[in-house]
């Protein structure tokens, strides 16, 4: 018996809200997600092969829609195509949060876990270093490049790339694109957008019984003028992602932007 695969997808952004996404659908009946967020497959495990892919949605019941949240889909240079290889109809969920938060976050949240050695200003200079070679190793399906996991700050916030790569294999109306501010300031309003576009039955918004993650404890380490400093630097680099991003999909953060906080 070949259990079915997924119907949906949760494809990012890390640290945009993704945790929020998988807590609020697990709660609705008609939704069934692994246990284990994250799965890799398209990524980090796809020379396990569709056999086993299959095997992570066993337990669903068969009036449920099976989906699965792995936010390095949105960023891993072959997952699209290989989504695209097993799940054509497959649709995609995309959170975007403002991208110079979002490149401080993730810098951040390095630094906490140990991942990240060098100071802030150090470790965005070093990026692009840091990731030459990546898409050739991440070519095979084994493949894997520690730094484009861990120390793509400012390339994983430069969503016009990623968008831009979806598309190429799938129409605009099998995406769902929000802000992920937008989860969290209006979450009565984009949960039930997001019923809609995966042809769910309507349910309140579930209680999400999770406190914002603060993840700027290192930021708050800086003086305030070299963080102003830092965040205007970045929104300088990142200027045709804002550019395009509201031009081509109708998203746009101020500045600066509307939290300084959010959750994973």
């Amino acid at each position: 018996m070949q259990h079915h695969l997924p119907e949906f997808l949760g494809l990012g952004t890390q640290k945009g809200g993704t945790t929020t996404l998988q807590r609020l659908l697990e709660q609705h009946p008609q939704v069934y997600l692994p246990l284990s967020k994250e799965l890799q497959y398209f990524t980090l495990h796809y020379s396990q092969g569709e056999a086993w892919y299959r095997q992570q949605f066993k337990a669903a019941a068969p009036e449920q829609s099976s989906g699965e949240i792995t936010p390095y889909y949105l960023f891993h240079p072959m997952a699209p195509q290989r989504i695209k290889a097993l799940l054509p109809a497959v649709k995609l969920i995309v959170l975007l949060r403002d991208p110079v938060e979002r490149t401080l976050s993730q810098l951040a949240h390095s630094r906490r876990l140990g991942l990240e050695p060098l100071e802030l200003e150090q470790a965005l200079a070093a990026e692009p270093m840091r990731l030459r070679g990546a898409e050739v190793a991440l070519a095979s399906p084994d493949g894997r490049h520690k730094s484009h996991q861990e120390h793509s700050y400012v390339a994983r916030s430069r969503y016009e790339k990623q968008l831009h790569e979806y598309l190429k294999y799938f129409p605009a109306e099998q995406l769902f694109i929000r802000r992920s501010e937008d989860l969290f300031n209006q979450p009565k309003r984009v949960w039930q957008e997001l019923l809609r576009f995966l042809n769910l039955d309507d349910m309140p918004l579930p209680v999400e019984g999770r406190q914002a993650h603060v993840d700027s404890g290192e930021l708050q380490q800086l003086p305030a003028h070299s963080l102003r400093s830092l965040k205007q630097h970045l929104r300088q680099q990142l200027s045709t992602t804002y550019e395009v991003l509201e031009q081509q999909h109708g998203l746009r953060w101020s500045e600066p932007s509307v939290l300084s906080e959010m959750k994973e």
